[in-house]
């Protein structure tokens, strides 16, 4: 499985980081442990949606297009809390 995610940062809600692994778990870790230099400054983090994907490929074409501007008024208005 391939795992696409978003994080809200919990002491700077309005950061938001969008992203994809094939272990979810670990891949948190290493944002909140500081590994992660795009989102170091932002900890701690929380997985407020994630969805699995059987190809790799299609989880990588699903992260690109929460990335563009359509994706991210998307993804605002469907897996955001409010």
């Amino acid at each position: 499985m391939h795992y696409v995610y978003i994080l809200q940062s919990k002491m700077f809600p309005n950061q938001i980081y969008k992203g994809s692994t094939e272990d979810l778990k670990k891949r948190l870790e290493k944002h909140n442990a500081g590994d992660v230099s795009h989102t170091s400054k932002f900890r701690p983090w929380k997985i407020v949606w994630y969805c699995a994907f059987e190809k790799k490929e299609q989880g990588l074409e699903f992260e690109q297009y929460l990335k563009t501007a359509s994706g991210i008024a998307f993804s605002r208005k469907r897996f955001l809390p409010k």
